[in-house]
């Protein structure tokens, strides 16, 4: 079975940039949903961005304009660009990939800290 991996997560300023990855260990050819996900403590895990194949991307209220979501099949990843980073922003970061049969796989996340 596809696993995902996250990594890229940091600490970093207010203001301040990161790029996070997400590389499976196989082809993500057969995932029509690629997204992201973030929990902060005592939060409930909530959308950030997704990339839907035949649809496009979407992305929470509060992450527009700021972070950039994209997929390259031929590397197996999706990326999460993230620039001017809050304080709010600092949770785990969560992978996630479906199929259109209802497979669902996760990575096991990475912090984001960042400081004011």
């Amino acid at each position: 079975q596809v696993q995902v991996v996250e990594s890229g997560g940091g600490l970093v300023q207010a203001g301040g940039s990161l790029t996070l990855s997400c590389a499976a260990s196989g082809s993500i050819f057969g995932f029509n949903f690629m997204g992201w996900y973030r929990q902060a403590p005592g939060k409930q895990r909530e959308l950030v961005a997704a990339i839907t194949s035949g649809v496009g991307t979407n992305y929470a209220d509060s992450v527009k304009g700021r972070f950039t979501i994209s997929r390259d099949n031929a590397k197996s990843t999706v990326y999460l660009q993230m620039n001017s980073l809050k304080p709010e922003d600092t949770a785990v970061y969560y992978c996630n990939a479906q199929t259109v049969w209802g497979v669902s796989i996760w990575g096991q996340g990475t912090q984001v800290t960042v400081s004011s």
